[in-house]
């Protein structure tokens, strides 16, 4: 166990410092991703082996850790979004036709990292396009089948079955009761905080209090400028409305339904209006969003 535990220590170590070392040279992390090498007793440990992370994937981690996203090259300070550089690189390299057939070309001669990126410009400049999507499926499909990393290999075989058959979504289902049940009165906020559509919520402005008499706490919900925000300290004046519960019927507030709320034993008091113009500029996040497609 102490020998297991070293090299796991090692492992860690090796790859922060090493990162380090060569980003105060000026490389980039996916430089660095492409420099970086385990000494071998590392390398041939089966417990430090990339079955699930890999030490591409978290060099780049480490990078971004101490230096952000840019690397540095203005190029990349202001780039265009995924659809408009494909659709330029598209016309640049001669038109869709021509640039599926380097994809394929790239494929068949086993440059696997080539094809993709070359093929995904294709998809994104145009979805539909039946040869760009067929010839991106196969490559993340051999690249997921290459693929130590169990993480990396569930990404591309994701990406081929999105080419191939369309978005399938995600088993997790975060909203679901015993999941909302188990998070603190500040975690409910934030989650419905995060939901606001702030250009939709812009000029709205109100005030919930919610007061929790099982454990005397009480916090102050106010929605200006976009943005939910939320305070247990001591509050000016009246707010718009007041919601009245116990920590354990907290959860009842995620549905924003005063009619589910008084369901849960929630007393409401006030603007019951308001709940209604909360609700309203509400954006929840979709389950079912393309990741390799636009």
């Amino acid at each position: 166990m102490v020998e297991f535990l070293g090299l796991q220590r090692d492992l860690y170590a090796y790859l922060h410092d090493q990162t380090l070392r060569m980003l105060n040279k000026g490389l980039t992390g996916p430089e660095i991703a492409e420099e970086i090498t385990l000494p071998p007793v590392l390398e041939n440990t089966w417990s430090t082996r990339g079955y699930y992370g890999s030490v591409s994937h978290n060099v780049k981690a480490i990078y971004q850790r101490y230096l952000g996203w840019f690397d540095g090259n203005p190029a990349h300070l202001w780039e265009h979004t995924p659809i408009e550089r494909a659709t330029r690189y598209v016309d640049a390299i001669g038109g869709l036709d021509t640039v599926v057939e380097k994809a394929r070309s790239a494929y068949d001669a086993g440059d696997y990292r080539w094809a993709a990126e070359l093929a995904n410009h294709a998809v994104f400049a145009q979805p539909d396009h039946a040869g760009a999507r067929e010839v991106l499926a196969d490559t993340y499909e051999q690249l997921g089948y290459g693929s130590e990393n169990g993480t990396w290999r569930d990404f591309y075989l994701s990406a081929a079955t999105e080419l191939r058959d369309g978005q399938f979504g995600t088993p997790t289902e975060t909203t679901a009761p015993d999941v909302i049940g188990q998070l603190t009165p500040a975690m409910l906020f934030d989650a419905i905080a995060i939901q606001v559509n702030g250009p939709k919520a812009w000029d709205e402005k109100l005030t919930i209090d919610v007061a929790l008499t099982d454990v005397d706490e009480r916090y102050r919900l106010r929605l200006a400028n976009g943005v939910l925000t939320y305070s247990a300290r001591p509050q000016h004046g009246h707010a718009d409305a007041t919601l009245t519960t116990t920590k354990r019927a907290l959860p009842a507030l995620a549905g924003l339904n005063a009619d589910a709320l008084a369901a849960a034993g929630v007393e409401l008091t006030g603007d019951r209006a308001v709940l209604a113009r909360l609700a309203a500029v509400l954006d929840p996040g979709d389950k079912n969003f393309a990741i390799v497609t636009p």
